[in-house]
């Protein structure tokens, strides 16, 4: 029992001294657990009656270590949970009997600024350097005394493996083994984790083989080219290890050695073969040379360019061919989208320009519809449109006569918010014809004119006149044509009216036409000016002569051929 006693004090004692650091100065990180410590065995042989203080330099003088939450000292052990940038400085610790005072061991501490943007400070590592194929442990420091505290290791700041032992053993090293590595220890105090790390710096070198083959780097091509256009071909030897000074390397045109370029380029022939050049990476050596090709020829697709690489009476050799670069066709998903793309564009546009046309009015209705486009204001006009009904009278027509004076003010007026001045209507006798014609006329924006082959009258054929006049010549009103019945011959009418515009001759079918949304109004309502439409809405002449007490409208005698 006894010596199972005496064992266990030894082991105990062999753990202290491994884990207490002798070296003088020690780096250590912010904010993890670290201690200080010296083996008993360093303890004067008579401790009996002694205490042991822990002292930290502090202006040149030492200043005793007071026991703290986070600075923890008990017998040879000084622990910080966790060290902070202030505990930097030097520390001693004695044991005294009161009159003598012994000095066991000093220390430097180095609280290293942790590196917010790595799991490791490039200042706290320690670099080891192994060769190759041979095995090795990476051993993660005693920074704890409880062998049960959790261990993971991380390389280059991920998780190496799930590992968590104390040691990360490699049977057989590569070079992919090298990296940084880092030993973290999670440790339980007063019910908080603290924890502790320990980095790694293990480069694997790769020991030169004994023996290297030659070789010429990469294989046999075929380039694709361009007639006239430039080309470098590239030939690279691998020597080995060592520079070989009998190696060569130079290409042949079939068989045959090309001319040696100049340091004047334009003085070169159109293929030349530039100086060796020797290259030393890392621990290999490599010998290259180019061959210019400065125009390319038809005659060089049929040629053989061979490099050549010799040395120790060792040969490899690399042919290069040139060949015309392919067309390449467009895919054929693009092809059959672009020929799509070309038949249905043409088409689209040419419907566009159809339902344009076929559909120009309604279009340009709509749009003075939903712009509220007025083209009266503030041009000085009175009245809409005149509307001139002229007849002779030993052929009246009631249904032209309903036709100008029921109909067109009805929808016009009524409906679409125009103000018409009809003659017939709104003028009562008394005054000059001609004159008030001619007045009301220039008052108006358009001359609505229902033509039939009645109108035949030395009025009718004045007003006409007088409306062209202004239509060609003054070009203040637009003149629009209502053929209320179809004229077979239009002989009767002034050739002026030819010059015309045949689009502003508006043609009533009858019972067809008397809709407001037939093709007859629309086109009408495209000839006159565009104005906002207002429902139930009026508009006269003013009556001239005309008294409060509403005398009928005059509707003249034949003896004046017309009436309007």
């Amino acid at each position: 029992m006894t010596l199972l006693i005496f064992l266990v004090m030894f082991i105990t004692e062999s753990a202290m001294e491994k884990l207490c650091p002798l070296r003088t100065s020690i780096d250590v990180l912010e904010g993890e657990y670290f201690f200080l410590c010296f083996p008993e065995s360093m303890l004067h042989p008579e401790t009996e009656g002694y205490t042991i203080n822990w002292y930290k330099e502090n202006a040149g003088r030492q200043k005793l270590i007071q026991k703290t939450q986070r600075i923890i000292s008990q017998m040879n052990f000084l622990e910080f949970w966790p060290a902070e940038l202030s505990d930097s400085g030097n520390y001693s610790v004695t044991h005294s009997n009161g009159r003598q005072n012994f000095t066991i061991q000093k220390w430097t501490l180095n609280v290293l600024e942790r590196n917010k943007s790595s799991c490791f400070n490039k200042n706290h590592l320690t670099t080891e350097i192994q060769n190759a194929g041979t095995g090795h442990s990476l051993k993660c420091s005693d920074l704890s005394v409880n062998e049960n505290d959790s261990v993971t290791w991380y390389k280059d700041c991920k998780n190496y493996e799930n590992e968590t032992e104390r040691e990360l053993d490699f049977k057989t090293l590569t070079v992919q083994h090298s990296g940084i590595y880092t030993c973290k220890i999670l440790i339980s105090h007063n019910g908080r984790i603290y924890h502790s790390t320990n980095t790694i710096k293990l480069v694997v070198e790769e020991d030169a083989p004994e023996a290297v083959t030659l070789e010429i780097v990469g294989r046999d091509e075929e380039i694709e080219t361009e007639i006239g256009k430039e080309e470098i071909l590239n030939c690279t030897g691998f020597l080995g290890y060592d520079m070989q000074e009998d190696a060569s390397l130079y290409w042949l045109i079939n068989e045959t050695f090309p001319e040696k370029c100049s340091d004047i380029p334009k003085n070169d022939p159109l293929i030349c073969e530039e100086e060796l050049k020797k290259l030393h990476l890392g621990n290999k050596f490599y010998v290259t040379r180019l061959l210019q090709i400065k125009k390319v020829r038809d005659e060089d697709l049929h040629h053989n360019f061979t490099c050549k690489l010799q040395a120790d009476e060792a040969t490899k050799i690399k042919i290069v061919k040139l060949k015309k670069e392919n067309t390449r066709d467009l895919p054929v998903h693009l092809f059959t989208t672009g020929m799509i793309l070309a038949v249905l564009l043409p088409c689209v546009l040419i419907a566009m320009i159809v339902v344009c046309v076929m559909f120009r009015v309604d279009l340009v209705l709509l749009y003075r519809n939903i712009c509220r486009r007025d083209d009266t204001a503030g041009d000085g006009k009175e009245y809409d449109a005149f509307v001139s009904y002229l007849k002779d009278c030993a052929s009246t027509s009631e249904e032209e006569r309903e036709f100008a004076l029921k109909i067109l003010p009805m929808i016009l007026e009524e409906n679409f918010g125009y103000k018409l001045c009809i003659f017939e209507r709104d003028v009562s006798p008394g005054g000059a014809v001609v004159d008030d014609i001619h007045s009301f006329i220039d008052k108006s924006r358009r001359l609505i004119i229902v033509l039939s082959q009645n109108y035949i009258s030395d009025t009718a054929i004045y007003e006409l006149e007088s409306g062209l006049h202004k239509a060609l010549v003054e070009r203040k009103t637009k003149i629009i044509l209502i053929e209320y019945m179809p004229i077979s011959d239009y002989n009767f009418l002034p050739e002026s009216l030819s010059l015309l515009p045949s689009k502003r001759v508006v043609k009533w079918k009858k019972d067809k036409s008397l809709p407001m949304n037939s093709r007859f109004w629309k086109n009408l309502r495209y000839l006159m000016p565009a104005k906002p439409t207002k429902s139930n809405t009026k508009g006269h002449c003013n009556n001239l002569g005309l008294g409060s007490d509403g005398t009928q409208p005059w509707i003249g005698v034949c003896d004046c051929n017309a009436v309007i």
